[in-house]
């Protein structure tokens, strides 16, 4: 693949928390990457990368890169340290986590700063786990919506999204495909051409909604969701579109699901979520007549109180009508259960407490202190609900914090020890993807710069330094890869270490044309799928469920990925990326503007019990009356506040503390700031 005898080309893959996975090319000349394209012949992404990835090779020489050890020497917070060498930090940290009262009272921090398996977190849960240390329940997206899969199927499985192109019905249901999962579009295109239908079911007019291909946008009230679902039941029943004869071969609870059915007409489900009868009727009639049928839905709508009601009502939608016969029939979700099943076995670690992410606030504040905190992979002071909790606990003077980074970030600038790591063009990684079925191998195209370590090696050298001596601390990145790669699943049959040096990427071997529940069988007690009642309760469209505290705070908030550049806190403080306004906006709809005699433009205040934030006010006609959104993953600094959309969102989760958190659930209310 060489051009010219001092410039040469390494294969990687992307590594953020993206659906697309996108595999790359680095060109390097005399040691420096100079160019970094997408592969053209990889089937999904095509060579395209998106606008975020396109400028990554600015972050890895950014100047404000970080390249070397530092250790605070002003307050917290302050930004201040100076530079200290890996042993003295090291050692440090080894001196702090030997000297803690108990092993439980250190606490690891990480979450999808990269999706490769090895820099994620192999080394590090080893690490972890020898020390006995706590942990967090990596749950603040998409574990909800798997569990209410799990509760139809047993399983987590759905249609791979690339046979979505056969669909003659297809509904994307709160997914902003065209901005989040953009390498799927053009799947949704090729369904359109060959007649598809595209109905878009979300309670904001995106981009995805708004696109001219799609045939109907549904905007229906937040939280109305499983209201829709069963007033469809009803229609299929009422006209007679259930076959019988597959829910009596494969499902059970079928009567259970009727009688919660009957019991929610068109009308009644009109009067709840918004939407006209005849479109409620038309989207049931549409789904189970015009086949193959897909739902499109990944994390939008778990992010609530019964947001697990919500995924489950619908996961049952392709159960009751036997979506799955059709190749590109069903239900498509994460594809990342596929890569769970086919590789390796994961370590066999002790069980520790663990704590959901979204607590993070309350476990650092509460009374039963967290004496050390050690984050990698994440910006939780950023991306974490709770954040004014959060940063309260950051500032103890006794919390020991260690922040494994790239650049100095809001989390960061509360730490004793930053710790320089790697980028992805400096590291070896292998990449599993959650919205295709391609493996990726990533190989380090330029030397670390300055001196930045892959989170592996950190955790090794510290390994080292408390003497432990537990099995697979110093396994080399190549040797976890091969790891992994270890499985005898059928899935993986010839895909070994050396095929992907030399390819780059390659396919799980599922079949082209895969019916999950069909040529597989459920993972249910009796193997079939499970229907049963479904209630919607009333009030589940209130955010945060409190009639006396609406009438406080009368405007749901809604945390949106919003911005093409940057989807994440990896780019919220980089102003290469931000938006032209170089600052957060509120988007609210017209007649909630105008009783707060609020105009486009004009400096707000939006503000609840947790916290508030001062923002300029964007009048939108994309939302709905008594809804208003703030874009996620800004920086600190882009408010007077110095925080974030988080400052105002609901870090509550499920009573049994599984599941993600509820902060789309947000009550607040905006006022004009006056002068």
């Amino acid at each position: 693949m060489a051009r010219r005898n001092d410039e040469h080309v390494i294969r990687g893959a992307c590594h953020h928390d993206c659906p697309d996975t996108c595999a790359w090319d680095v060109t390097v000349s005399n040691g420096r990457a100079v160019e970094l394209r997408g592969v053209v012949d990889h089937p999904v992404t095509r060579g395209q990368l998106c606008p975020k990835v396109n400028r990554f090779l600015d972050r890895v020489y950014h100047p404000d890169r970080l390249l070397t050890p530092l250790q605070r020497v002003g307050p917290k917070g302050s930004g201040e340290f100076t530079p200290v060498s890996w042993r003295a930090a090291i050692e440090q940290i080894a001196d702090r986590l030997g000297a803690v009262g108990s092993p439980e009272a250190v606490l690891q921090y990480s979450f999808d700063g990269t999706q490769g398996l090895i820099q994620k977190g192999i080394m590090a849960d080893r690490f972890f786990a020898a020390i006995g240390a706590s942990i967090i329940r990596r749950h603040l997206c998409g574990v909800t919506a798997n569990l209410g899969a799990i509760d139809v199927s047993g399983s987590r499985f759905g249609v791979d999204p690339e046979n979505l192109r056969l669909a003659r019905t297809l509904i994307l249901w709160g997914t902003n495909t065209v901005l989040t999962n953009r390498h799927l579009w053009p799947t949704v295109e090729a369904a359109k051409a060959n007649g598809a239908r595209v109905i878009v079911i979300d309670p904001i007019k995106t981009p995805t909604a708004a696109h001219p291909i799609v045939d109907e946008f549904l905007q229906l009230i937040p939280g109305t969701d499983v209201a829709l679902v069963v007033a469809m039941i009803n229609v299929l029943e009422r006209e007679d579109l259930l076959d019988h004869e597959w829910l009596e071969r494969n499902t059970t609870g079928l009567s259970d699901l009727l009688d919660s059915a009957r019991r929610m007409s068109p009308e009644q489900a009109a009067s709840i979520t918004g939407l006209e009868v005849d479109r409620i009727e038309r989207l049931a009639r549409t789904f189970a007549t015009r086949r193959p049928a897909a739902i499109r839905c990944l994390i939008g709508p778990e992010h609530r109180e019964h947001g697990r009601d919500i995924m489950r009502a619908i996961a049952m939608l392709p159960a009751v009508t036997g979506a799955w016969r059709d190749a590109g029939g069903g239900m498509a979700r994460s594809t990342a259960v596929y890569f769970d099943t086919a590789l390796g076995p994961s370590d066999d670690l002790p069980e520790r407490p663990a704590f959901n992410m979204a607590r993070l606030g309350e476990v650092l504040t509460d009374g039963d202190r967290i004496e050390a905190l050690i984050v990698h992979n994440s910006n939780p002071a950023v991306i974490t609900p709770g954040q004014n909790s959060i940063i309260e606990g950051l500032s103890r003077d006794d919390l020991f914090t260690v922040v494994i980074e790239q650049f100095m970030t809001d989390t960061a600038r509360y730490a004793d020890l930053v710790l320089p790591t790697t980028t992805q063009i400096e590291h070896v990684d292998l990449v599993p993807a959650w919205g295709h079925l391609y493996l990726s191998l990533n190989q380090p195209a330029i030397e670390p710069r300055g001196e930045a370590l892959p989170n592996t090696e950190i955790f090794r050298r510290l390994a080292v330094a408390m003497g432990l001596d537990a099995p697979g601390l110093v396994d080399s990145d190549e040797e976890m890869v091969r790891q992994v790669l270890e499985s005898d699943h059928e899935w993986m049959a010839g895909i070994t270490y050396e095929r992907l040096v030399a390819e780059g990427f390659t396919r799980l071997n599922v079949p082209d044309l895969h019916r999950p529940y069909v040529d597989t069988t459920p993972d249910t007690k009796d193997g079939k799928l499970r229907l049963g009642a479904l209630e919607y309760q009333p009030g589940t469209e209130t955010a945060e469920g409190d009639p006396a505290l609406a009438r406080r705070y009368p405007l749901t908030l809604m945390s949106r990925k919003q911005h093409v550049r940057f989807l994440n806190a990896n780019y919220g403080g980089f102003e290469e990326h931000f938006p032209r306004s170089g600052e957060p906006k509120l988007e609210i709809h017209p007649s909630d503007a105008r009783q707060r005699n609020i105009g486009d433009g004009d400096r707000v205040r939006v503000s609840n019990d947790r916290g508030s934030l001062t923002l300029s006010a964007s009048i939108s006609d994309d939302l709905q009356p008594g809804l208003v959104t703030v874009p996620f993953g800004w920086w600190h600094r882009s408010t007077p506040e110095r925080r974030g959309v988080n400052a105002l969102t609901n870090p509550t989760v499920a009573d049994d503390d599984v599941g993600s958190a509820f902060f789309h659930e947000n009550l607040v209310e905006v006022s004009l700031v006056e002068g």
